[in-house]
């Protein structure tokens, strides 16, 4: 994700210029590093060409006709202080990807980690860069390869500290491949030219100009200008292409950790205007889920799609069977975050049959894979990029559906493979096809399609969930590989995809949106909270005590007594108001956003400022980035404090009135037994019983505090290596007020 290896701050939570330096492109024909495949990927390095301000240009000749597969990897935090991911890298994706031989290779981000060893301190790392550069090299040599074919772009890691694309510290520019091959832009076109049709692969990198350091660097910031050449590069071949396009985009950020251009249009919008099929992406880690996905929708009935949804295939409400309603079809696309090689050492392989979509993600953890299997006909329901009413609304081609299809891919020679299909309706899986599967002969062939024809028709159900299909493949070393079980649809049907609440947190939210909403609501009900009742108890003639609630039960005399005893205490109660304001009027820090540079800047709610921009006013950079500091210390150390202040408050005088009941006099006649005089034999209780007895509340807020302090202190920690602050200088509000606050309190509240 960075997410995983960023400075741990909770949770709530996050390209527009590139100055590359042009390398000469590799891997001739008389390459000396060829492999013994080499004359098949010699023929496919004879069809890549670079079409000026048009991209790539890829044309695939061989079998299978209209198939096409890519690979894609992503988050590769290489790291001096992890070698092994390097390593691993090394020996298990050029004998892949030689396996494999793909058309296009991806590498969506994060291709190093830019951290120390404590994971507090952000800035690029030379040789690491270094270290990159190298592997690439050596995995280009053991798969054959074309070099060219190789994309790379920014991740947010790659980007930490980097004040400037082309800066001294931006090593992108220089030891990336897309920086060695010139490719200097933040929009990467490539087509892939079929037989049948064109594939449109269009990436993006979304990385802020000016990189800041870690955390608050954690969102893509797409600018106007960037969506405008985006929106371009997918609609360039619209007019100029007789035969069909398929579109698929890719890049680093998640659209729920992309912020909205300075006009407010969003990725988003771009890709359904332009009818993408799908966009690739990576930054979450496997670590908070496998089902980070989610289909995007140009129609949302129930609910604002710009910021939040709640499941993966919105509601399944193109799941019907009328189309004489005159619904017009619904522009959708499908979102697919892959898992990191970080720790979960992932690869994607993605394959475009006849104009449709299937992949599969493999975990490598174990190592290398003899066999890999992806069914690439029937379509896996749960990642249908196609609705109901694109399948029997818009005369979708059902023929396409004739035969089972798969790609098998294997280190070894494959002498049988079969296909299952089982019913799930009985409550177990009841088998009740098994196939052969025959390989497509080919004098010339990329890799090996097996197909076999069968009874489509027959699967037609009103649940995509009913019918699940299995492959077998058995190698001539007698190795048996079996696919997961996919669920498919005749009829367009999705299936249900949930999301646990981690998932839903990290691809349901649209953080940039609700960044705002949530920060003021919090200042609304905090400040309501705090002032309304001054207000109102200052023009009530009640007097609320804990002997009046006891009396007269019920939330609103509860919260009048405890309000009644925090406004006791003016100093604190004026304290908790001033901060609040400061948080909001004020600056926040004082810390060095950038690694080559030694000019300071100030974090506000808003963003990081330098200096104001030439019209004299200020820019605030990292928004809304800045969230990852600012929610947490509101929700995790501001508010809890709030209610701790406040209970410590209402226990005090909780006591006090007890302390008043025992005794049966006043308060001004009980002083020296409040004090702590030792009480006589004849059944008075001793101090130290009420202590023990009696404050108990008291002890569990005491403990409540440290941990409020403790959780305060890690984050005020973090923020001082992260950006080369002292607290006494740089940030003395926000480090020091809420733990003396807690201070103060705790010593008012114990005397009586």
């Amino acid at each position: 994700m960075g997410s995983s290896s960023r400075p741990r701050i909770p949770i709530l939570v996050f390209g527009l210029l590139l100055c590359f330096i042009i390398l000469v492109p590799c891997c001739s024909s008389d390459n000396p590093n060829k492999t013994d495949n080499g004359d098949e990927n010699n023929q496919n390095k004879n069809n890549v060409k670079e079409i000026v301000d048009e991209g790539q240009f890829i044309e695939v000749k061989s079998a299978p006709e209209d198939v096409v597969w890519v690979v894609q990897l992503s988050d590769l935090h290489f790291s001096v202080h992890n070698p092994e991911r390097a390593q691993d890298f090394k020996s298990i994706v050029g004998p892949t990807l030689s396996m494999i031989n793909p058309s296009l290779v991806l590498i969506t981000g994060d291709l190093t980690d830019g951290k120390s060893k404590d994971l507090l301190t952000t800035k690029q790392d030379k040789e690491e860069w270094i270290e990159y550069q190298n592997i690439m090299e050596d995995v280009v040599r053991r798969s054959g390869l074309n070099k060219s074919i190789l994309h790379d772009l920014r991740g947010n890691h790659d980007n930490f500290g980097v004040s400037s694309f082309g800066g001294p510290s931006d090593f992108f520019s220089k030891y990336s491949l897309n920086g060695q091959l010139g490719r200097n832009g933040p929009v990467d076109s490539i087509i892939i030219q079929t037989g049948e049709r064109k594939l449109l692969f269009v990436g993006i990198d979304t990385t802020s100009s000016s990189g800041l350091r870690g955390p608050t660097n954690f969102f893509g910031h797409p600018t106007d200008e960037l969506l405008s050449q985006l929106s371009s590069a997918l609609r360039k071949w619209d007019s100029q292409s007789a035969k069909p396009i398929t579109k698929i985009s890719f890049g680093h950020f998640p659209l729920s950790f992309s912020a909205a251009s300075s006009s407010g249009k969003t990725l988003e919008d771009v890709f359904l205007l332009h009818s993408l099929s799908a966009y690739i992406c990576g930054h979450l880690h496997t670590k908070f889920g496998k089902n980070l996905k989610r289909r995007h929708e140009s129609i949302h009935p129930l609910y604002p799609h710009k910021m939040i949804q709640f499941n993966a295939n919105t509601i399944p409400f193109d799941n019907r069977k009328d189309c004489s309603d005159g619904l017009t079809s619904v522009e959708e696309f499908w979102e697919w975050e892959m898992g990191d090689w970080r720790k979960s050492r992932a690869m994607r392989i993605l394959a475009i049959d006849r104009g449709h979509i299937s992949f599969i993600d493999i975990d490598y953890k174990l190592g290398a894979k003899n066999t890999i299997i992806l069914p690439t006909f029937p379509l896996d329901s749960r990642f249908m990029a196609a609705s109901y009413h694109k399948h029997n609304c818009d005369s979708m081609d059902l023929s396409l559906y004739e035969t089972i299809r798969v790609l098998v891919f294997s280190a070894s020679p494959i002498v049988s493979v079969v296909a299952r299909i089982y019913d799930s309706r009985p409550g177990y899986l009841l088998e009740v096809v098994e196939t052969s599967l025959r390989k497509l002969e080919s004098t010339s062939s990329r890799g090996d399609l097996y197909f076999a024809p069968w009874n489509f028709k027959a699967f037609e159900d009103p649940s995509p969930e009913r019918y699940l299909l299995q492959i077998e493949a058995v190698d001539n070393l007698g190795r048996s590989t079996l696919s997961e079980l996919r669920p498919f649809s005749i009829n367009g049907l999705h299936a249900k995809l949930s999301w646990s609440w981690k998932e839903f947190i990290l691809m349901g939210c649209h953080w940039a949106a609700l960044y705002l909403p949530i920060f003021w609501s919090f200042y609304f009900l905090v400040l309501s909270t705090i002032l309304v009742p001054k207000i109102l108890l200052f023009f009530s003639r009640r007097h609320y005590s804990y002997k009046h609630y006891i009396a007269n039960r019920g939330f609103l005399n509860c919260l009048a007594w405890i309000f009644t005893e925090l406004y006791n205490i003016p100093i604190l109660w004026g304290c908790l108001v001033a901060y609040l304001f400061y948080l909001i009027l004020c600056p926040w820090l004082f810390g060095q956003v950038f690694t080559d540079g030694k000019e300071r800047g100030y974090m506000t709610y808003k963003g990081w400022v330098l200096k104001p921009n030439k019209n004299g006013n200020l820019e605030f950079l990292g928004f809304p980035d800045i969230m990852v500091v600012v929610l947490p210390h509101l929700f995790f150390v501001v508010l809890p404090a709030i209610v701790v202040i406040g209970g410590l408050a209402a226990e005090r005088g909780r006591y006090r009135d007890y302390l008043l009941s025992l005794s049966g006099k006043k308060k001004d006649e009980n002083q020296s037994e409040i004090r702590g005089y030792a009480p006589s034999s004849d059944g008075r209780h001793n101090r130290s019983h009420f202590l023990s007895s009696e404050r108990w509340t008291r002890n569990v807020l005491l403990v409540v505090s440290l941990a409020i302090c403790w959780v305060h202190f890690k984050s005020c920690r973090v923020l001082m290596k992260a950006y080369e602050m002292n607290p006494i200088i740089h940030f003395p509000l926000y480090s020091l007020l809420i733990p003396l606050m807690l201070a103060y309190t705790i010593y008012k509240t114990g005397n009586i």
